[in-house]
C-alpha cells in the first residue's frame, strides 16, 4: 500500500515538473504573451487589436496576456516579464525596429518561441519563428508610383510621418525620400505627427501660415490625413480630385475610403491588420510537431485611387464601420 502511495506521489511530482517546464497550465492551454500598440493609436490598430483578441482565447486553446503600449522601453520590459512568467510564445508588434536583440536572445534561451506581426524588427532571423507582416516599403513604393503617374507640373509635398523608427514609418517614408534626393519632388516640410491627427493638423496649419507653396499632402496614416484636411478646410483651401491639394493616406479605414469615393481625398494605401489567424495556424502546427517553412508571410495589399474606387472596394477592404 505504501509503495502504491509513493508511486502515485512520484507520478504527480513528475507531471507537475513537466507542466512547469512546458509553461502550460494543467488544463493544457498554450500560454501566449502579446505585445501590441494600444487600440487608440488608429483605426488600423483598433482592428488589429480586435483580431488578436478574437483569435487568442481560451475557447481556441490559449491563455493569453496582452500588453498595450507604443513605448519601446515599456514593450521591452513587458517581454522580459513574459519570459520570467514562462509563456510558450511571445507575439510582438514593435514600437521600434531596433533594440530587441537582447530580449529575444533571452526568450530563445528560455525555449520561448517568438512571432512578429504587423511590423518587422532588426534582429537575426534565428531569434523568431516567423513574421506575419505588411510590406511597408511596398506600400510606400506603390503610393509614390501612383503620385508620379499624376504627372503634376510640380510636386511640392507636405510629408507627415508616423512614429519615427517604426517599420511603417520607415517603409512609407523610403520611397518619398528617394524622390526628394533625386530632385523629382520638393520637400516643403517633413515632420512626424506620431500617428496623431491633431499634431498633423498643427503641422499643416504652420505651413499654411508660413505662406509656402504646396500641392500634395502625403500622410502616413488616415488619422493624420484627416487632421491635415481639417487644417486645409479651416483655411479655405480646396482638396481632392481636381482641386488644389492632393490628399494621400494609408490604412484603408472605411471612413477614409468614403472620402475617396466622394472625391475629397485622392489616394489611400491598404494595410491589412488581420494576422492573428495566420499565427494561430503556425502555433498549432508547432504544437503538433510540425515545422514552419515560411519565415516571412506578407499580407496582400493594394492602393486605392479616388477616380476608380467603388463601394464594393469599401465593403470588401475597408476597416471599421
Amino acid at each position: 500500500m505504501k509503495k502504491a502511495i509513493c508511486l502515485v506521489l512520484c507520478l504527480m511530482m513528475v507531471i507537475s515538473i513537466l507542466s512547469a517546464c512546458s509553461g502550460k497550465k494543467e488544463d493544457g492551454l498554450i500560454k501566449v504573451g502579446i505585445i501590441n500598440a494600444p487600440a487608440s493609436e488608429s483605426g488600423y490598430r483598433a482592428a488589429n487589436v480586435l483580431d488578436f483578441e478574437r483569435v487568442f482565447t481560451e475557447e481556441n486553446g490559449y491563455e493569453a496576456r496582452t500588453f498595450y503600449s507604443d513605448n519601446h522601453n515599456a514593450q521591452l520590459n513587458a517581454a522580459r516579464e513574459f519570459i520570467a512568467d514562462g509563456v510558450n510564445y511571445i507575439l510582438i508588434s514593435a514600437a521600434s525596429s531596433d533594440g530587441w536583440d537582447g530580449v529575444l536572445r533571452s526568450a530563445k534561451d528560455a525555449n520561448i518561441r517568438v512571432f512578429l506581426f504587423d511590423r518587422m524588427i532588426n534582429v537575426s532571423q534565428d531569434l523568431y519563428e516567423a513574421a506575419v507582416v505588411s510590406d511597408m516599403a511596398f506600400q510606400g513604393d506603390l503610393a509614390v508610383r501612383w503620385l508620379k503617374d499624376q504627372n503634376l507640373p510640380v510636386y511640392n509635398i507636405i510629408h507627415i510621418q508616423g512614429a519615427m523608427g517604426t517599420d511603417a514609418q520607415i517603409g512609407r517614408t523610403a520611397a518619398l525620400d528617394r524622390e526628394f534626393a533625386n530632385g523629382t519632388m520638393k520637400k516643403v516640410v517633413q515632420e512626424s505627427a506620431a500617428w496623431d491627427g491633431d499634431k498633423a493638423k498643427d503641422i499643416v496649419r504652420r505651413v499654411i501660415e508660413s505662406g509656402a507653396d504646396f500641392n500634395v499632402i502625403y500622410a502616413e496614416n488616415d488619422g493624420m490625413a484627416q487632421g491635415a484636411v481639417a487644417a486645409l478646410t479651416e483655411a479655405g483651401i480646396s482638396h481632392g480630385v481636381d482641386k488644389d491639394v492632393i490628399i494621400m493616406g494609408f490604412d484603408a479605414n472605411k471612413w477614409a475610403l468614403r472620402e475617396l469615393l466622394a472625391g475629397n481625398w485622392n489616394y489611400n494605401g491598404q494595410c491589412s491588420p488581420f494576422q492573428a489567424s495566420v499565427i494561430d495556424e503556425m502555433i498549432k502546427k508547432l504544437e503538433s510537431g510540425g515545422k514552419i517553412t515560411d519565415k516571412k508571410v506578407i499580407s496582400e495589399e493594394r492602393g486605392f485611387d479616388a477616380r476608380t474606387i467603388t463601394q464594393d472596394d469599401i465593403d470588401n477592404y475597408g476597416l471599421g464601420d
